[in-house]
């Protein structure tokens, strides 16, 4: 798995004004052989920020929102590679305005994917969240849409039969706007941190790591895939006193949609997920694409097994916080 492929290519990042798009502009800008980078997104102000700091005439600015086909295919023009990271993702706020998740989520992923296949891009992937496994809020259902949409999609290969649609899945992003850790930053003023239950758990990523992992999956993907990246998990409560042990910890109770732990990969998807090292890949259930014979002899996912954050073999103690959060 190298960044080869993407030498020569043209990126274009829906939502490429964000935390990962801003992320992933700089990680591609750092590889010569790229030969142009698109940042699609809806905020002008945000771009325009983006432009000051990043000096690279390679990097271009495309005013667009997902949910307008006809402004993708123009955008997707010439473009080789898309990464589709563009989402509503507050989960209170998407309760109380469900149409605009939708809108947004489920039928702004089906417009990437239509928009791609009529460009014939080569390839596109679909950035998604655990919280699109065994959903119990808004948030996480449109998100599972948007991988059943992107999975599905590969039986329809565009004009000339070359547009190859993966998903990848993961948990907590740290680095990540409105991450724990900044949360953890502005509370800690206070003397007080807010937690919602002693025994939650999460996984945790570092954004870096990220980047290095949606480079090799561009890559690797023969259309179909779920990609899910190897993650430890934390407890919260750890995290917090690791970082201000000098704050009081206040128990609120748990959130509406918030679950006491998050699972990465479903009992049902597991009989299909095989080891890449560094990552699992969920092969597709419906067609014989050509992914399942490229993993064949990949070793199993372990049976038995539940990828879930409270889970022993993920679960690291309070002594691991600061390696895991890089901090």
């Amino acid at each position: 798995m190298s960044a080869s492929y993407l030498r020569g290519k043209t990126i274009l990042i829906t939502g490429g004004t964000g935390t990962f798009g801003r992320a992933m502009v700089q990680h591609l800008l750092a590889m010569p052989k790229v030969k142009r980078v698109i940042v699609f997104s809806r905020d002008e102000y945000k771009q325009s920020v983006m432009e000051s700091e990043f000096h690279d005439p390679r990097l271009h600015f495309f005013i667009g929102d997902v949910r307008d086909r006809n402004r993708l295919e123009r955008a997707f023009n010439h473009v080789d590679v898309v990464i589709h990271a563009a989402a509503l993702k507050q989960v209170p706020a998407l309760e109380y305005n469900p149409s605009e998740a939708i809108e947004t989520n489920i039928i702004g992923t089906r417009n990437v994917i239509d928009a791609a296949h009529e460009r014939n891009v080569e390839r596109v992937l679909i950035i998604s969240s655990d919280k699109a496994v065994q959903p119990i809020n808004l948030y996480g259902a449109t998100k599972l849409c948007a991988e059943r949409l992107a999975v599905a999609a590969n039986s329809y290969r565009g004009k000339h039969g070359k547009t190859r649609i993966s998903v990848v899945r993961y948990g907590n992003v740290i680095g990540s706007r409105g991450s724990l850790v900044e949360i953890i930053g502005k509370q800690r003023q206070s003397g007080t941190l807010m937690l919602t239950d002693e025994g939650m758990t999460r996984f945790w990523l570092h954004i870096d790591e990220i980047m290095k992992l949606v480079t090799n999956i561009i890559g690797l993907m023969q259309g179909g895939e779920i990609f899910i990246p190897k993650m430890s998990s934390l407890r919260i409560e750890d995290v917090m006193r690791e970082l201000a042990p000098e704050c009081i910890i206040k128990i609120v109770g748990m959130r509406p949609g918030e679950k006491m732990h998050e699972t990465l990969m479903t009992e049902h998807e597991a009989p299909r997920a095989k080891d890449l090292g560094n990552m699992y890949v969920i092969v597709p259930e419906f067609h014989p694409w050509t992914a399942k014979k490229m993993y064949a002899n990949k070793k199993s996912f372990p049976k038995d097994l539940v990828y879930v954050s409270n889970h022993p073999k993920y679960l690291l103690s309070r002594s691991h916080v600061k390696k895991v959060l890089k901090v």
